[in-house]
């Protein structure tokens, strides 16, 4: 992404075995150490983090996230940014927002190297299928963090891939002289003399019919993207969002029933469903507030959520069976949820 706050197989290689035995159990936090702080571009620095024991760190696949446990009431999901080979650290792109709400902007006003610092075990809502004949990725801004371990990834198989990149100006494109070493990378500039624009739809309407897309990008690409690929199978177009112009839900007027905890709770207009949650002392998960993580994501029993989010696809909207608390309110008097 990922900055939410303010988001390969033509020739068999080998590749060698790799122990996924997780040093957490699903859901819970591990502590690692700040190795080193790297500048890639203007307002972007990363993030080396490794355990504190010297041991290698739990396996991820590309496209993959880790929560990052900032200060009490402060979570941000950061992508994975190191070939997923490496396991001697993660690496994690922190893009200094200007309309920061706090996460970016504490990475980089207080994280120094040697600190340790609380995260989350590698979660993955934007995976890549290997099996795809030709893979084409799209990113425009920080956008471009979790294309690299797919890049990696992708290498390593021998499968066909482009990838299409697009910044405001070269001193704030990050990861520029790596991406630079593929001639099937190809990077432009939108905000110069002489740039060029991102060419969406030129890229959608050239990709062969049975290749994989997949876009990571501020929210007006992202879709725009959508739109242009309305055409192809749902399962090949894939989107990550690491901000979204949310409108949450804050008009109140219905209840939370928690069957878990047996506690009833009322939503109150002007406050969200999490607000109301919290301040009932329902201990719940939460990251970027604007309903793109799926951090916050319970599984509704009964009612009609009114879903505001990104995460959830169309399907599993109409379906009603999870609700994201952060953003999403209710469109029945009730809520059942399964907490």
């Amino acid at each position: 992404m990922r900055d939410v706050e303010d988001m390969q197989y033509a020739g068999e290689v080998e590749t060698p075995e790799i122990d996924d035995t997780p040093a957490y159990g699903q859901g819970s936090t591990m502590k690692a150490r700040i190795k080193k702080i790297e500048w890639e571009a203007d307002g972007i620095n990363s993030y080396f983090l490794t355990t504190l024991d010297g041991q290698d760190m739990p396996a991820f696949e590309p496209g993959a996230h880790v929560d990052v446990q900032l200060k009490p009431g402060l979570t941000r999901s950061y992508s994975l940014v190191n070939d997923p080979k490496e396991r001697r650290y993660y690496e994690i792109a922190v893009h200094h927002a200007i309309d920061s709400r706090g996460g970016s902007r504490h990475i980089h006003e207080v994280w120094r190297v040697g600190e340790i610092v609380e995260i989350s075990a590698p979660k993955n809502n934007f995976p890549m299928n290997e099996d795809a004949a030709h893979t084409v990725l799209i990113a425009g801004g920080i956008g471009v963090t979790p294309m690299l371990p797919m890049i990696a990834r992708l290498e390593d198989l021998g499968k066909s891939w482009e990838l299409h990149y697009v910044a405001a100006t070269p001193d704030r494109a990050a990861y520029v002289d790596r991406i630079a070493a593929f001639p099937n990378a190809k990077i432009v500039f939108d905000g110069i003399e002489g740039g060029a624009k991102l060419d969406l739809a030129g890229l959608s309407e050239s990709a062969p019919g049975d290749a994989h897309l997949y876009c990571c990008g501020p929210g007006g690409m992202l879709d725009a993207f959508v739109a242009l690929n309305k055409g192809r199978p749902s399962e090949n177009v894939h989107i990550e969002y690491f901000s979204a112009d949310t409108e949450i839900a804050t008009d109140g007027g219905y209840a939370l029933e928690l069957t878990r905890s047996g506690k009833t709770i009322t939503v109150a207009e002007g406050e969200t469903m999490l607000d109301a949650l919290l301040t009932a002392g329902v201990d719940i998960g939460f990251a970027c507030s604007e309903g793109v993580c799926g951090t916050c994501q319970v599984k509704v029993l009964d009612g009609v959520p009114d879903h505001r989010d990104h995460f959830l696809t169309d399907e599993e909207k109409a379906a009603n069976t999870s609700v994201m608390v952060c953003c999403s309110g209710s469109c029945s008097s009730k809520l059942v949820l399964d907490i």
